[in-house]
């Protein structure tokens, strides 16, 4: 296993836990795409790339979002500092690139590093449409790609890459990560509006109350033009964000959210048919279910 070779970065980050969907999701395709089911060395190194740049980007999402907590621990700039945060983001940003470049496979440099470069892009769009009520909606989908379906995506079709398949079932593996992703960002959105604290592993409705506008946000728009005057005025005044909530949930927003979820996961199921059968096919095509699960 890659071991993090640092005495003094923050165990909150490593230790909080969380669900491991995306190196889990390396090795599944890594084993079900070997005639024997074993693993290489290689992929899982892969998986442990993709884990680290996941939580990489997870430090410096809470940086730049301001929160407290991340799975129901401290983060990382609320034990100690925005600068220890900062830097040990970019720490876990650069070991994970200097495996990546250990794994001798430029095709799968470029992937990972597209991801990088991604995550980027998508916290720098969602800072620049915080409480902007004409933001479209394949904005916000641009931005859901960027900060969480792309890292799914691109490793999904780096274990192709390192599994030697042709092209056509590349893209077959990427199309699975990115719709899977997608479902996944969607029930996330809702879940601001509908989990509790302990379930987000963060405060429910913070996304909202940043100025983050998601798909049930989006849609609630729609049906309830007075829920834009709030967000304009960036919930300052009192009653103004419980207001905003009550008219999300009092439209048609949550069931048009999970109808835009469900399909994304049929789409990410589907991609996989091809797979031959195994356990591992098996618990692949049941991780769109997994992911809409999290909604009941």
């Amino acid at each position: 296993m890659l071991v993090i070779r640092s005495s003094r970065l923050p165990p909150s980050i490593i230790s909080a836990g969380g669900k491991r969907l995306r190196p889990g999701i390396v090795l599944l395709l890594s084993r079900a795409l070997s005639p024997d089911g074993d693993l290489s060395g290689r992929h899982r190194r892969l998986a442990e790339i993709t884990e680290m740049i996941h939580t990489a980007s997870l430090v410096h999402d809470d940086v730049v979002d301001e929160a407290s907590t991340r799975r129901g621990v401290d983060t990382v700039h609320s034990r100690f500092n925005h600068r220890v945060a900062v830097l040990a983001g970019d720490f876990l940003f650069a070991q994970a690139s200097w495996h990546l470049a250990n794994l001798d496979n430029l095709e799968v440099v470029k992937l990972l590093s597209r991801v990088i470069m991604d995550l980027a892009d998508g916290e720098v769009k969602q800072g620049l449409y915080r409480y902007d009520t004409g933001q479209s909606f394949e904005t916000y989908l641009e931005k859901s790609y960027c900060k969480t379906a792309s890292l799914i995506a691109n490793s999904a079709r780096a274990a192709g890459v390192l599994s030697g398949l042709p092209e056509p079932q590349l893209d077959d593996l990427y199309r699975f990560g990115r719709q899977l992703g997608l479902a996944f960002q969607v029930v996330d959105d809702i879940l601001d509006f509908t989990g509790s604290d302990q379930q987000l592993g963060k405060p429910a409705a913070s996304d909202l109350a940043s100025g983050y506008l998601t798909a049930p946000a989006l849609y609630a728009l729609e049906e309830r033009p007075a829920l834009a005057g709030l967000i304009e005025r960036e919930f300052s005044e009192s009653g103004d964000l419980d207001q905003a909530l009550e008219l999300v949930r009092s439209s048609q927003a949550i069931q048009r959210s999970r109808a835009l979820a469900e399909g994304f996961a049929n789409e990410a199921r589907d991609a996989l048919n091809w797979l031959p059968q195994s356990e591992c096919r098996s618990a692949l095509l049941a991780l769109p279910d997994f992911v809409l699960s999290r909604l009941y």
